[in-house]
């Protein structure tokens, strides 16, 4: 694995360069080894231009930190003036620099500053004091620093910053460029945080994980096991950083290895103070305070991993062991330490208490944390845990991907039903597993029969509120309808069964245009989710499924980023809970396909379709949006793979789902050339949302007629549905269909610019092309304005495809297209003949029939014309031919 791209840090980058070329004070940044402190210094430097600057690199180093002039060896001349006493030595040295720089302002940039000779150090000083050089820097954090470097940022010569670990997102960003492709949310939260945001240590891990055949890969997404095999290399690193340590002070270590974050108090309580004070003045522990809570951790990630790696398997249970003991005998004073002694007694085998750990157990399902649950509830099976158990077991196994497994387990279980709360409860865990994980529709009925034996009506009502979301999945939507209602009219139904009626009935408002009603709703199970998380954590999902169709279906793009931004994304993602990362992808797919963000879309769903991978839920919506994405890119072979996909993946029991994917299949049929036969679709897909009484997505589906140039066939629902469904698109879509229905071009520009203040820079940039388009044809003086609004709107694009930004664009000639290009950059007639090879009168013509294509009258309006058309040629309208002469290749705007 060679040099990697750079990646991330803009803002340091951005400081770093307007530091350089600022001409005031310079810039050291500090930082820990590997940091990437000496990458970003040499990628301002590379792009420093030197015909305008005169930039010297430098560096200090230890094998020459006592020879003089050593660290700037490499910018002064190899002969010193024999006879110069040290001070001359020192300004021949700043003369030396200045004459070399022939006039031009100097940047020295100086790497490892911290190892600078004496000498090389003064002259630094020296040549910054002088004003005639920005001096720009790195440090290692911790290490001592020559008088005369600190004294650049004691002086204000310089600015001095600590370089900050790469965030997360920089960090999915170098690991995606590391392995050639994405990575999984959930494996890229773990190597951030296991490398603390060091570059280094990442690299190190990735070629860890690559020579350990840890790391798989599923519809182009990067999935690592977990498993952490230390290469040599690896561990070489860390036992360099933590060294030799004593027996008192390695104790300390492991302790706080295993039990991380532990309270000081309980620390001190099991060593000896002086020896916690060594080992955090080793900068291996450190101290966090908040207000009047001290936690101890390891002072870096992978330290903690390597040293209970390296710890024998009976000192580390014995070290657990110690730590729960400590806890339970102290008092639990935070609601994470009934889950954490129960981790270090499952760890210990110690753990006897199967209350305990089913308390615990369901503690991390309430958290999201499925892996964890999964070892707690299995090891409470086992230690006679009984019905309690065997349900969240179930549960567990049905969130893991196998639900035959689950469906076992519940069996097991049978006997055990003994009770109307154990039988509702056994028929929700049912209907979970053998409906939605094994595809069994007929566990509805099952269900609704064993609901009418319940006598109690909060046991009836759980099973009930089951039973709606099941029943509104399977598109039964008044039956789902009915029972929802009749959830909520019962007091006494436990707050986890309101939830689920509420979900039911947000989501069908949300699928009829009724986006108050929905939102209203979940609003109402999202502020009572702290009394329904720990019944029915799952819940969640029907949350979110309501909330991401109204969304979507508004156009919000605003709460689609606020609801991908919340605690329970980040916990879906570092929990492994598949459902909640995938559906949660799926509408970061979507939300990057209304902004025209196609290379977003197909990474996200990406990433959903490989998290879904062994599911029945929502893989055939990641498939389809995946097929959506590919279709609009232009890409007919892959979107039809994915909607085969989506076909083969689609469980029966998410007919819900169907308007998402056959819109899907709609664009893919567009992707394949067949306009007549795509429209047709649509028309047949619209007819049937209407049946359903589906007015949101019915509006969405007609907005795709007019997309595709055929509004007269929508327009007048489109004035109806105005009426019915609420939200800001319904205006702009209307607004949109009349104008390309020989209304005012006002309407479309009015359209457009709606798009774009909602974010919604496809449906913009499609709406101002027709603008375009029917100005060129009028010939009006508009069409220079229109044209610029188009260029901005297809720069926020990328990889857009549509009929809409191809079909009625000019068709320039490559030539045409050349002969322009140099023209809107201010080349004249004459230079761009002799630059072509060509004649003047050629040059002219040429120049002609370009402002006759684009509808403009001169040289002027050329620039914005061409911004507006993409810059690629051979490109055709899908189901036409391009339209240009006869063996010319063409450049489709």
């Amino acid at each position: 694995m060679g040099l990697w791209s750079f990646v991330g840090r803009a803002e340091e980058f951005d400081r770093l360069s307007a530091a350089a070329t600022g001409g005031g004070r310079g810039l050291i940044l500090s930082g820990s080894a590997g940091i990437g402190k000496s990458r970003l210094l040499r990628e301002v430097v590379d792009r420093l231009p030197t015909e305008t600057y005169a930039v010297w690199s430098a560096s200090g180093s230890v094998s020459a930190a006592g020879l003089p002039f050593a660290g700037l060896a490499q910018v002064l001349p190899a002969e010193q003036p024999p006879g110069l006493s040290p001070s001359a030595l020192l300004r021949w040295a700043v003369e030396s620099l200045r004459q070399r720089a022939a006039g031009r302002p100097i940047v020295l940039a100086i790497d490892d500053a911290h190892l600078l000779d004496p000498t090389s150090a003064a002259v630094t000083n020296l040549i910054a004091r002088s004003g005639q050089a920005t001096v720009l820097g790195t440090l290692r954090s911790g290490e001592p620093v020559p008088l005369p470097i600190r004294a650049l940022w004691a002086d204000d010569l310089v600015e001095h910053d600590e370089l900050a670990p790469l965030s997360f997102q920089d960090t999915t960003g170098l690991l995606a460029e590391l392995l050639g492709g994405p990575l999984d949310p959930a494996s890229a939260e773990r190597l951030w945080r296991l490398s603390g945001g060091n570059p280094l240590l990442l690299r190190e891990l990735i070629i860890a994980a690559q020579s350990g055949h840890e790391l798989t890969q599923t519809y182009g997404v990067w999935r690592w096991t977990g498993r952490l095999e230390l290469a040599p290399s690896l561990t070489g690193l860390i036992d360099t950083r933590i060294g030799q340590l004593s027996p008192q002070v390695r104790a300390i270590v492991e302790l706080v290895a295993f039990g991380q974050p532990i309270g000081l108090r309980l620390l001190l309580k099991a060593s000896q103070q002086h020896d916690v004070e060594a080992a955090e003045e080793r900068g291996l522990i450190r101290v966090d305070v908040d207000d009047r809570r001290h936690d101890v951790s390891m002072a870096h990630p992978l330290y903690s991993e390597v040293v209970r790696r390296r710890c024998p398997v009976s000192r580390a249970q014995r070290l657990q062991a110690q730590l729960a003991t400590l806890v339970e005998t102290t008092g639990s004073r935070r609601r994470e330490d009934l889950l954490r002694v129960a981790v270090w007694r499952l760890e210990s085998d110690t753990a006897n208490d199967p209350t305990v750990l089913l308390t615990a157990a369901a503690q991390a399902f309430a958290g999201y944390d499925i892996p964890l649950a999964d070892r707690l509830a299995d090891r409470a099976l086992t230690a006679g845990g009984g019905f309690d158990a065997a349900e969240l077991m179930a549960t567990i196994l049905m969130f893991r991907d196998e639900p035959e497994q689950a469906l076992t387990t519940l069996e097991s279980a049978r006997t055990e039903v003994t009770s109307q709360d154990r039988r509702s409860r056994w028929l929700m865990v049912l209907g979970l597993v053998a409906y939605w994980g094994l595809g069994q529709e007929s566990t509805i009925d099952e269900m609704a029969d064993g609901a009418g034996e319940l006598s109690d009506p909060a046991d009836r009502a759980r099973v009930n509120s089951f039973e709606a979301i099941m029943r509104l999945h399977r598109l039964e939507c008044d039956a789902a309808l009915r029972l929802a209602r009749a959830v909520l009219d019962r007091p006494a139904a436990s707050h986890a069964a309101h939830g689920l009626a509420q979900c039911t009935i947000a989501h069908l408002q949300a699928a009829q245009g009724d986006l108050t009603g929905s939102g209203r709703a979940i609003a109402r199970v999202e502020a009572d989710a702290p009394r329904w998380r720990t019944e029915l954590p799952y819940l969640q999902l029907a949350m979110e499924l309501a909330r991401g169709t109204r969304l979507v279906l508004a156009g919000d793009l605003a709460g689609i980023d606020a609801i991908v931004a919340e605690e329970f994304a980040d916990l879906a993602d570092a929990g492994d809970f598949r459902l909640g990362s995938g559906y949660l992808s799926v509408v970061r797919a979507q939300a990057a396909r209304l902004r025209g963000r196609l290379d977003d879309a197909m990474r996200h769903s990406l990433q959903a379709c490989a998290m879904l991978a062994t599911g029945r839920v929502f893989a055939g919506l990641a498939h389809a949006e995946r097929a959506h994405a590919a279709a609009l890119r232009g890409e007919p072979a892959a979107a039809a793979a994915a909607m085969t996909d989506s076909d083969r993946a689609q469980a029966p029991g998410m007919s819900i789902l169907y308007p998402w994917r056959e819109q899907a299949r709609c664009w893919v049929t567009v992707a394949e050339g067949d306009l007549p036969g795509a429209v047709d679709m649509l028309r047949q897909l619209a007819a049937r949302l209407r049946t359903d009484g589906f007015a949101g997505h019915e509006l969405v589906v007609l907005h795709d007629l007019v997309r595709l140039g055929r509004a007269d066939l929508a327009v007048d629902r489109l004035a109806e549905l105005s009426d019915l469904v609420e939200g800001s698109l319904p205006a702009l879509i209307l607004r949109q269909a009349r104008g390309t229905t020989n209304g005012p071009h006002g309407e479309l520009l009015r359209a457009a610019n709606g798009f774009a203040a909602l974010g919604l820079h496809l449906f913009a940039a499609e709406a101002a092309a027709m603008a375009v388009h029917r100005l060129r044809v009028a010939r009006s003086s508009l069409v220079g304005q229109t044209n610029l609004l188009l260029g901005e709107l297809l720069a926020r694009c990328a990889d857009v495809q549509t009929p809409a930004l191809l079909a009625g664009q000019p068709n320039l000639t490559d030539r045409e297209h050349q002969v322009a290009k140099l023209a809107a950059a201010g080349v004249a007639s004459r230079d761009i003949a002799d630059q072509l090879f060509l004649s003047i009168r050629t040059v002219e013509n040429h120049l002609q029939r370009a402002y006759g294509k684009l509808g403009v009258t001169g040289r002027t309006e050329l620039a914005g014309a061409l911004r507006a058309l993409p810059d690629a040629v051979g490109g055709t309208v899908p189901g036409q031919p391009g339209p240009g002469r006869p063996g010319d290749r063409t450049v489709a705007g």
